[in-house]
Protein backbone atom coordinates (compact mmCIF):
# COMPACT_ATOMS: atom_id res chain seq x y z
CA UNK A 1 0.00 0.00 0.00
CA UNK A 2 0.74 3.75 -0.17
CA UNK A 3 1.42 4.21 3.38
CA UNK A 4 2.66 0.53 4.54
CA UNK A 5 3.67 -3.12 2.97
CA UNK A 6 1.64 -5.53 2.99
CA UNK A 7 2.06 -9.09 4.04
CA UNK A 8 0.55 -12.36 3.10
CA UNK A 9 1.34 -15.80 2.31
CA UNK A 10 -0.33 -19.00 0.37
CA UNK A 11 -1.09 -21.98 2.49
CA UNK A 12 -1.82 -24.36 -0.26
CA UNK A 13 1.74 -25.23 -2.44
CA UNK A 14 3.33 -28.18 -3.53
CA UNK A 15 6.48 -28.59 -4.99
CA UNK A 16 9.92 -30.80 -5.42
CA UNK A 17 13.31 -30.47 -4.95
CA UNK A 18 16.15 -32.43 -5.93
CA UNK A 19 19.29 -31.57 -4.52
CA UNK A 20 22.94 -33.12 -5.75
CA UNK A 21 25.32 -31.47 -3.23
CA UNK A 22 27.98 -33.15 -4.75
CA UNK A 23 27.10 -31.45 -8.16
CA UNK A 24 24.57 -28.59 -8.27
CA UNK A 25 23.93 -29.00 -12.00
CA UNK A 26 21.90 -31.85 -11.29
CA UNK A 27 19.72 -29.77 -8.47
CA UNK A 28 16.19 -28.49 -9.70
CA UNK A 29 13.21 -27.29 -8.09
CA UNK A 30 9.69 -27.43 -8.95
CA UNK A 31 6.52 -25.52 -7.23
CA UNK A 32 2.78 -24.75 -7.91
CA UNK A 33 1.29 -22.65 -5.65
CA UNK A 34 -2.79 -22.20 -5.47
CA UNK A 35 -3.34 -18.88 -6.01
CA UNK A 36 -6.80 -18.84 -4.39
CA UNK A 37 -4.77 -19.79 -0.75
CA UNK A 38 -3.68 -16.02 -0.61
CA UNK A 39 -3.68 -14.93 3.23
CA UNK A 40 -3.10 -11.60 3.99
CA UNK A 41 -5.40 -12.11 7.03
CA UNK A 42 -7.61 -9.29 5.94
CA UNK A 43 -10.99 -11.30 4.38
CA UNK A 44 -11.52 -8.27 2.12
CA UNK A 45 -8.33 -7.98 1.11
CA UNK A 46 -8.45 -11.39 0.52
CA UNK A 47 -11.08 -11.91 -1.69
CA UNK A 48 -9.87 -8.59 -3.89
CA UNK A 49 -6.61 -10.18 -4.47
CA UNK A 50 -8.21 -13.56 -5.38
CA UNK A 51 -10.58 -11.37 -7.74
CA UNK A 52 -9.81 -10.51 -11.95
CA UNK A 53 -8.36 -7.19 -10.61
CA UNK A 54 -5.24 -9.33 -9.21
CA UNK A 55 -4.71 -13.33 -9.67
CA UNK A 56 -8.21 -14.09 -10.63
CA UNK A 57 -7.69 -17.34 -9.46
CA UNK A 58 -11.19 -18.53 -11.88
CA UNK A 59 -9.12 -18.12 -14.16
CA UNK A 60 -5.51 -18.55 -13.68
CA UNK A 61 -5.53 -21.33 -9.99
CA UNK A 62 -1.93 -21.82 -10.23
CA UNK A 63 1.13 -20.02 -9.70
CA UNK A 64 4.24 -22.45 -10.93
CA UNK A 65 7.61 -22.44 -11.07
CA UNK A 66 10.15 -24.67 -12.47
CA UNK A 67 13.72 -24.35 -12.69
CA UNK A 68 16.02 -24.94 -15.92
CA UNK A 69 19.30 -24.79 -13.84
CA UNK A 70 20.78 -23.98 -10.39
CA UNK A 71 23.85 -22.06 -10.11
CA UNK A 72 26.30 -21.66 -7.24
CA UNK A 73 27.71 -18.11 -6.81
CA UNK A 74 30.03 -17.93 -3.63
CA UNK A 75 28.25 -19.38 -0.73
CA UNK A 76 25.26 -18.91 -2.16
CA UNK A 77 22.86 -20.01 -5.03
CA UNK A 78 20.49 -19.01 -7.62
CA UNK A 79 17.67 -21.19 -9.47
CA UNK A 80 16.82 -20.12 -12.75
CA UNK A 81 13.67 -20.79 -14.13
CA UNK A 82 10.02 -19.37 -15.18
CA UNK A 83 7.87 -18.24 -12.78
CA UNK A 84 4.19 -18.22 -14.40
CA UNK A 85 1.43 -16.21 -12.91
CA UNK A 86 -2.13 -14.80 -14.37
CA UNK A 87 -1.08 -17.03 -17.50
CA UNK A 88 2.28 -14.74 -18.15
CA UNK A 89 5.79 -16.93 -18.07
CA UNK A 90 9.09 -14.63 -17.37
CA UNK A 91 12.16 -16.40 -16.38
CA UNK A 92 13.50 -15.06 -12.71
CA UNK A 93 16.53 -15.98 -10.65
CA UNK A 94 15.84 -16.49 -7.47
CA UNK A 95 18.61 -16.04 -4.23
CA UNK A 96 18.92 -19.00 -1.68
CA UNK A 97 21.15 -20.28 0.56
CA UNK A 98 20.66 -23.74 2.30
CA UNK A 99 20.07 -23.56 5.91
CA UNK A 100 21.05 -27.07 6.79
CA UNK A 101 20.33 -30.51 6.71
CA UNK A 102 19.46 -32.65 9.77
CA UNK A 103 18.10 -35.91 10.26
CA UNK A 104 14.56 -36.05 12.24
CA UNK A 105 13.97 -38.84 15.30
CA UNK A 106 12.80 -40.91 12.62
CA UNK A 107 15.43 -40.72 10.11
CA UNK A 108 13.97 -38.93 7.55
CA UNK A 109 16.44 -35.97 5.97
CA UNK A 110 15.13 -32.56 5.88
CA UNK A 111 16.98 -29.40 4.28
CA UNK A 112 16.10 -26.23 4.75
CA UNK A 113 16.55 -23.21 2.24
CA UNK A 114 15.48 -19.97 2.10
CA UNK A 115 15.17 -17.31 -0.82
CA UNK A 116 14.01 -14.22 -2.00
CA UNK A 117 12.97 -12.22 -5.24
CA UNK A 118 11.47 -9.13 -6.00
CA UNK A 119 9.24 -8.88 -9.16
CA UNK A 120 6.97 -5.93 -10.83
CA UNK A 121 3.24 -7.38 -10.83
CA UNK A 122 2.76 -5.24 -14.12
CA UNK A 123 5.07 -7.78 -15.91
CA UNK A 124 2.34 -10.58 -15.11
CA UNK A 125 0.32 -8.22 -16.21
CA UNK A 126 -1.67 -7.46 -12.57
CA UNK A 127 -1.97 -3.97 -12.77
CA UNK A 128 -4.90 -2.95 -10.85
CA UNK A 129 -4.57 0.14 -9.05
CA UNK A 130 -6.59 2.79 -7.21
CA UNK A 131 -5.31 7.19 -6.48
CA UNK A 132 -5.45 8.01 -3.39
CA UNK A 133 -6.67 11.54 -1.74
CA UNK A 134 -3.00 12.66 -1.39
CA UNK A 135 -2.48 11.36 -5.17
CA UNK A 136 -0.48 8.59 -4.10
CA UNK A 137 -1.38 4.99 -5.48
CA UNK A 138 -2.99 2.70 -3.50
CA UNK A 139 -0.79 -0.96 -4.89
CA UNK A 140 2.78 -0.82 -5.18
CA UNK A 141 4.41 -2.69 -8.15
CA UNK A 142 7.78 -4.16 -6.47
CA UNK A 143 6.51 -7.61 -4.89
CA UNK A 144 8.95 -8.87 -2.59
CA UNK A 145 9.28 -13.20 -2.23
CA UNK A 146 10.85 -14.80 0.55
CA UNK A 147 10.05 -18.57 0.46
CA UNK A 148 11.09 -20.79 3.38
CA UNK A 149 11.44 -24.10 2.38
CA UNK A 150 11.54 -27.53 4.35
CA UNK A 151 12.08 -30.56 2.28
CA UNK A 152 11.71 -34.07 3.18
CA UNK A 153 13.99 -36.86 1.29
CA UNK A 154 12.06 -39.73 -0.14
Amino acid sequence: MAISNVKGRFTDFSGTLVYDEQDINKSSVELTIKAASINTDVKQRDDHLRSADFFDVAKYADITFKSTRIEKKGEAYAAIGMLTMHGVSKEVAIAFKIGGKTKDMAGAIHLGAQGTLTINRQDYDISWNKTLDNGGLLVGNDVQIELNIEAVKK
